[in-house]
């Protein structure tokens, strides 16, 4: 599946002005702080209305200004997974997972929403939280929480804000043998935020650079390594002992 991101919107002290386009490779998008990374995960969500562009994924257009099509977040069929978590503190671990089996627009059967839900937990190693509610989790239980939540829905589209970083080393080491299995068996398209370059040469695919609200350069790690074209990139960069290949992190 194609997309498209063409957006300019204004938010607070930002003006965004972003470009960005991909296939069915994940694309990471890293960037200093205040750039504007949190801000577009949202505004391709539904969350923010920007100010003129056009979001697309494959045939379905989920915001033309022109057109004056803009889709609410729950029509989007996009999975996002905010560095907050965004769980709903009453429902238990199970309920959150499964809870977006239960809108118009997925439903399911509650026993068909139970067992997707313990399946998807199982995968991600969190099997044993399900009785549990957001309150009694660690950070990192939370953030595979949320990540099920998303994945259960089967999304045209994945958004992932920091999606491993409150992981414990040998946790983080895990999901992202997970994560790139999974975006690579499923062929689904993936927009992630990450800090971490461990991460990024992980996942796989193309990096956005996104500096001041714009897209200052893209290419894959090693291309952005060899000639990077602003002080924040060679300094992202500046261990070429990391740039190795994906299989060769998870032994770590």
């Amino acid at each position: 599946m194609r997309w498209q991101v063409r957006v300019q919107a204004k938010i607070g002290t930002l003006e965004l002005d972003v470009e960005l386009d991909g296939g069915r490779e994940p694309l990471l998008l890293v960037g200093p702080n205040g750039a504007g990374k949190t801000t577009l995960l949202r505004i391709v969500a539904g969350a923010y209305p920007p100010l003129a562009g056009r979001i697309q994924l494959g045939e379905r257009v989920l915001f033309d200004a022109r057109e004056r099509v803009d889709l609410p977040p729950e029509e989007r069929r996009v999975g996002y997974v905010p560095q907050g978590y965004g769980l709903f503190p009453h429902l238990s671990v199970l309920d959150n997972v499964s809870f977006g089996l239960a809108s118009r627009a997925h439903f399911e059967p509650p026993r068909v929403r139970r067992d997707k839900a313990l399946r998807l937990l199982g995968e991600l190693g969190s099997a044993g939280l399900a009785e549990r509610f957001p309150r009694e989790l660690s950070g990192g239980e939370k953030q595979r929480v949320a990540l099920a939540r998303a994945l259960i829905l089967e999304p045209d589209v994945l958004l992932l804000d920091e999606p491993l970083s409150a992981l414990d080393s040998a946790s983080r080491r895990t999901m992202r043998s997970f994560l790139a299995a999974h975006l690579a068996e499923r062929e689904r398209p993936a927009l992630v935020v990450s800090h971490d370059l461990k991460d990024v040469i992980a996942l796989g695919g193309q990096v956005a650079v996104l500096e001041n609200g714009r897209i200052v350069q893209r290419g894959t790690a090693r291309e952005l390594a060899r000639a990077p074209q602003t002080a924040f990139i060679a300094e992202l960069f500046q261990r070429p002992d990391e740039l190795t290949a994906p299989g060769e992190h998870d032994k770590a």
